[in-house]
């Protein structure tokens, strides 16, 4: 099948597709005489493979490392769950982090009048000088 039905196939758009391929992610498919790319449903199920984690944040390079321990019959599960877990654990850590920045900027918000006046805490919190900061995200 040619790039276009792989791409709807497996849910990568084409120049996602060549991305993969220019990064060697994946392999680019065969050529034909006629020079196109053909695809089987191997490479539309490693691009479904790399959607799915995609979708579940995975870096490239993590995508990378997935896709030797699925193509590898001799893995260990190991592996793939330290490398899950080290994902997990991440997301968790940026979620915290999140947290704390709607927790200030909700605090912000709040405390900004929004009527004519040209005060505005948003404003005065984020033009703050850098020695009056103690962290970044927090609020006087």
């Amino acid at each position: 099948m040619q790039i276009g039905t792989a791409a709807e196939a497996s849910g990568v758009s084409a120049k996602m597709i060549r991305h993969y391929e220019a990064i060697g992610l994946v392999t680019s498919g065969a050529r034909r005489t006629n020079n196109y790319r053909d695809y089987d449903c191997r490479d539309v199920h490693e691009l479904q493979f790399i959607r799915r984690a995609r979708d579940l944040g995975f870096s490239l390079q993590e995508i990378k490392n997935l896709l030797d321990l699925w193509r590898d019959d001799t893995r260990q599960s190991t592996s793939v769950r330290e490398l899950a877990a080290r994902h997990l654990s991440d997301i968790e850590r940026r979620m915290e982090d999140l947290r704390a920045i709607a927790g200030t900027l909700s605090r912000l918000v709040d405390s900004c009048e929004g009527d004519t006046r040209p005060d505005c805490p948003i404003l005065d919190h984020l033009g703050r000088r850098a020695g009056k900061a103690r962290r970044p995200i927090d609020v006087e």
